[in-house]
């Protein structure tokens, strides 16, 4: 048994894999995002780490309870959300909360380092877009707006840095994480000295870089006994969850894609090259050396279903397990047809990260008449959605070549409705996995490779003759309502470069 830990951006999920990939236990904890102020979102550092202990606790309980014998977790391997950042004490405490990848507050750092020599010399180095997201663009607002706080900080760390420091006792970053800051040199595997300058922070002030199969081995039996697991379990550092999603559905060939949608969205090719176009568009981010995940992230995903659900489907969140609001909001896009009417809907309620990197935009709904409804608004939103990651996929083949074959992994992979829409959108087979736990299952074949031992495909056994079944389920595109998409597509790209201006 292998356990994958997934650090996101609204709970900690720990899942229990065998060898094959299959689920053995798994369990969520989830905790809430904080928005002190217009366009900050932050989470506290101390919920964060106590939910990735209770997840493995819970997770290592469910099998003592179901099974005569319980396995041991040969190690366990973690994924991580991106883009946190965590100022610390020289003690390890928090001076702060952790500022994750939705915040906003360095908008105008950004906006004007983007336009600058130095920020296109920047994105070619570190291959992270220049935008609120970044630790570069965060330090920067921190130095020239909290000068108390950046000179008490010993160390500015990310989510993932923060559990292993707890665990082990040593400040480490793998480099799929550091990737994504903004201030880590992809070609030589370095902290970029350009980058340090600006945020005004030295190297020795950030965590040590470490391949994704580096290993430590648990040593305090307290901690290990919060989680049930033998002292000296091995602990693999792993990589950034949107990495690892295409390890884990194995979309690590040309052509073909990941797209995985939960809080936000993102669609992903591999490449053996950095992505050199001079537009910014799209992240380069590290898997292992001389393998490169390539694409770009949406801010607004299942944050969309979410404010739709709450907002607008109010008396059903009061219905029994039977009345599901996320049934009731399927049928209720199920029950429009493609194209919604000629309604159209702009989904950046939180800004927007690629193609645009646009944290001003805002959502909008174009094209309203008497006959639309709350189902229309309903469909159109959850096109908008997929239009946004369409269009990230777009220029996605202008830099990387032609998309053949996607897979769908995230919540998004649990909605079949939805899913088929993306294969009519994109006008290409979409294929899911058995789990829908991608990013996990990443870190664990990460894990297995650390420790040598040969992971395989998910399978499926059929109780009857134990042969191993297909674990895909193919989506294939229909030409008619992808015809009815672009239309709609090609007024969506319109109206956002219309509105720019005024957002």
């Amino acid at each position: 048994m292998i356990i994958g830990l997934d650090i996101g951006t609204s709970s900690a999920k720990a899942v229990a894999f065998d060898y094959e990939g299959n689920i053995l236990s798994q369990h969520s904890v989830p905790y809430p995002i904080l928005n002190p102020s217009e366009g900050w979102y932050e989470q506290d550092p101390e919920i964060v780490y106590a939910a990735c202990i209770e997840s493995i606790r819970y997770v290592m309980i469910n099998l003592r309870q179901s099974r005569a014998e319980i396995p041991k977790p040969v190690c366990i391997s973690v994924s991580s959300a991106m883009h946190g950042l965590i100022a610390v004490d020289s003690a390890g405490q928090p001076l702060s909360n952790c500022i994750i990848w939705a915040d906003r507050r360095s908008e105008n750092i950004a906006v004007a380092l983007e336009a600058s020599e130095m920020g296109r010399l920047l994105y070619q180095q570190t291959g992270t877009p220049i935008h609120p997201m970044s630790l570069l663009c965060k330090l920067m607002w921190i130095k020239s707006n909290d000068q108390k706080l950046f000179a008490q900080s010993h160390k500015f760390i990310g989510i993932k840095e923060f559990l292993f420091y707890r665990l082990f006792g040593v400040y480490v970053v793998d480099h799929s994480i550091a990737s994504a800051t903004g201030l880590f040199d992809i070609h030589h595997l370095t902290w970029s000295d350009q980058a340090l300058s600006l945020a005004g922070i030295s190297e020795e002030q950030l965590a040590s870089p470490v391949p994704v199969d580096y290993i430590l081995n648990m040593p305090s039996r307290e901690i290990a006994a919060l989680m049930h697991i033998p002292e000296d379990t091995p602990f693999v550092i792993g990589g950034s969850d949107g990495c690892l999603a295409n390890l884990g559905v194995g979309a690590i060939s040309p052509g073909v894609a990941s797209v995985t949608v939960g809080t936000s969205g993102a669609i992903r090719v591999a490449s053996s090259q950095a992505n050199q176009e001079k537009k910014q568009r799209l992240f380069t981010y590290l898997l292992r050396p001389n393998e490169y995940i390539i694409g770009g992230a949406v801010n607004n995903g299942g944050v969309l279903r979410n404010w739709f659900r709450d907002n607008f489907l109010c008396e059903f969140t009061q219905m029994e397990a039977d009345g599901d609001p996320s049934a009731v909001l399927n049928a209720l896009v199920d029950s429009v047809v493609p194209g919604a009417e000629g309604l159209i809907f702009l989904p950046y309620l939180t800004g927007e990260r690629a193609p645009h990197w646009n944290s001003n935009a805002k959502g909008v709904y174009f094209g309203i008449q008497l006959h639309h409804g709350r189902a229309h608004f309903a469909r159109a939103m959850m096109e908008g959605m997929l239009f946004a990651i369409y269009s990230v996929g777009l220029a996605l083949e202008e830099n990387t070549g032609p998309i053949h074959t996607i897979f769908a992994s995230g919540g998004l992979a649990r909605s079949s409705l939805l899913v088929q829409m993306l294969a009519d959108i994109f006008n290409k087979p979409v294929f899911t996995k058995n789990t829908v736990e991608s990013s996990a299952w990443g870190a664990a074949l990460i894990g297995l490779e650390a420790l040598g031992i040969q992971g395989g495909e998910p399978t499926i056994k059929n109780k009857q003759t134990e042969e191993k079944q297909d674990t895909e389920h193919c989506y294939k595109p229909s030409a008619e309502h992808h015809a009815v998409y672009i239309k709609n597509f090609q007024k969506f790209e319109h109206l956002y470069h219309i509105l720019e201006g005024e957002f």
